[in-house]
């Protein structure tokens, strides 16, 4: 990836974090990044591209970044998920948190049928099934049904922070999580 096309792309990610996706301009990107609107289209085609480019890269690291964090820190399928709201607290008292970009992108773009909107919601998916999937490993008999239930407590704990830092929504978040892990391990 050229450097040029790194810095539209962290610019595009931290304007469309703290401003929003629908309320930053390309000329604000563009300003902002130092380059040209020229320059912006030969990398991506429209801003839509870009929308989604974001979307994926950041994505892409979140969950590279809690996989290496549980690997990291457990080889037992069963610790992982019980420390996996560990590392979300961690995630949500770090400066650069912003919140969940698929959410905030499916608010932004409500037709189900928008490019931006199919994506934030297959990133929604895939998330859940990364928790699925350390429930499988896990051993836990209702894996899905585990995941659904603590990707609703991810999605709402992290949208209460984005909205009030420091709400103590994660806290409890993880207390109802560690409920809802240990009433799976026993079923």
């Amino acid at each position: 990836m050229s450097l040029l096309r790194e810095k539209i792309l962290s610019v595009a990610t931290n304007l469309f974090q703290t401003r929003g996706i629908n309320s930053t301009g390309v000329d604000t990107i563009v300003a902002v990044a130092g380059t040209t609107k020229m320059t912006l289209y030969k990398h991506f085609h429209s801003k839509e591209d870009l929308i989604l480019e974001v979307l994926t890269k950041g994505h892409q690291d979140f969950q590279s970044w809690i996989a290496d964090k549980l690997s990291n820190n457990s080889k037992k399928p069963l610790e992982k998920i019980q420390q996996l709201f560990d590392f979300i607290e961690e995630w949500v008292a770090s400066p650069n948190f912003h919140g969940i970009a698929f959410i905030k992108a499916s608010a932004e773009f409500p037709n189900e049928e928008n490019a931006i909107h199919k994506l934030s919601s297959e990133q929604s998916k895939e998330f859940r099934q990364f928790i699925a999937d350390l429930a499988t490993e896990a051993k836990i008999k209702d894996a899905e049904g585990l995941a659904l239930q603590l990707s609703l407590l991810f999605e709402g704990a992290v949208q209460a922070e984005q909205m009030k830092r420091g709400s103590g929504a994660v806290k409890y978040a993880k207390k109802a999580a560690k409920i809802l892990i240990d009433g799976a391990i026993k079923a």
